[in-house]
């Protein structure tokens, strides 16, 4: 199936995965582009070191195409960006809204600049700058997300913008992703239905956790950084929305220097980037270093399986998914499901 994401970014299917933090590691995003799809690694968890390492397992396990994700507002934004180019990465992808500066760099030495908004405006913005192609992601979507559905933003965004929309927030099968293209999309973004795979690194007791869950065991919480952020309902997310302000700083101070001694910030930046989260809203300083250290809190349930400990982001579609595929049977099995489904349409006329 050739969209303007395949043709944009040289890969077979118009299909993403997302750049999970802890999830979206080596193993996840090469198995996604064997499978003819667009795997972004994650970086934000990631030693600058550790980045490069982990962008060259990726391009000896594969030669297809693959992105990196990072975020724009972080203090060593500018040193990520010049990894991805000394590397040949061939899309740069962001959590929020790059500037003009960083996309002129990363456009000049050729690589393609991807952000992730959830808003029209700021799709708006960034294609002014010269994006190349926007990630589009509604409410239903993981992590920390907006409060317009995708069925609403989706059609807003691409009616504002000329350059090629993937759509994110609610999609698992083919069905969505030619829902998607009827609303003028070139592709779907996943990320919960990649996490649930079998090439996924994360814990096969945190895999069940999310198989478990119901659509109404997804919620959004503000009480991990004070931003909307949707999540499965777990012990630690009832703690945390029912903590006072001095045992939330405790909490917050305990992770913010462990993850400050996991990732090689200083304080300094560590501080840098919980206050670019914090910029235009009314956060407390306990939220501040949460936000700043909402990767450990990841990380506990990502990487040591800890659901006691951790927090687990995920889409609404965690209570639609109840199987674990390898990416490859994922992505095949979504393909054949829009060919069946686009098959049908023509049998409705």
């Amino acid at each position: 199936m050739e969209t303007a994401l395949t043709r944009l970014a040289g890969v077979r299917h118009p299909i993403v995965q997302t750049g999970m933090g802890w999830v979206a590691g080596p193993r996840l995003v090469s198995a996604t582009a064997n499978a003819g799809a667009l795997g972004i690694l994650a970086s934000a968890t990631m030693t600058l070191d550790r980045l490069r390492d982990a962008v060259r397992e990726v391009r000896s396990r594969t030669d297809a195409p693959f992105g990196v994700n990072l975020r724009a507002d972080a203090a060593d934004a500018g040193d990520r960006v010049r990894v991805i180019i000394d590397e040949g990465v061939r899309v740069a992808s962001f959590a929020l809204a790059p500037s003009a500066e960083l996309i002129a760099e990363l456009k000049e030495a050729g690589v393609l600049v991807v952000p992730s908004v959830g808003a029209r405006r700021h799709a708006e913005k960034v294609a002014a700058w010269g994006a190349d192609a926007v990630i589009v992601q509604g409410g239903e979507g993981g992590g920390h997300t907006g409060e317009v559905a995708t069925t609403v933003l989706l059609p807003q965004v691409v009616d504002a913008v000329d350059i090629p929309v993937v759509a994110a927030g609610g999609f698992f099968d083919g069905r969505g992703l030619v829902a998607a293209l009827a609303y003028g999309a070139a592709g779907v973004a996943m990320g919960t239905r990649f996490l649930l795979t079998s090439d996924s690194t994360v814990p096969d007791a945190v895999k069940a956790r999310y198989l478990a869950a119901t659509v109404k065991d997804v919620t959004v919480t503000r009480a991990v950084d004070g931003l909307p952020h949707r999540m499965l309902r777990t012990d630690l997310v009832h703690s945390l929305e029912s903590a006072g302000r001095t045992r939330a700083l405790l909490r917050a101070t305990r992770h913010a220097a462990a993850f400050r001694r996991l990732s090689g910030l200083t304080w300094r930046q560590l501080i840098h980037d919980g206050l670019a989260m914090r910029h235009g809203k009314d956060l407390t300083w306990s939220q501040v270093l949460l936000a700043a250290n909402t990767p450990m809190l990841l990380k506990s349930a990502m990487v040591d399986g800890r659901t006691d400990l951790g927090v687990m982001a995920g889409g609404q579609v965690a209570g639609v998914i109840d199987d674990l595929p390898s990416c490859a049977e994922l992505v095949e099995r979504i393909m054949k499901e829009a060919e069946e489904t686009l098959e049908g349409l023509k049998g409705c006329r």
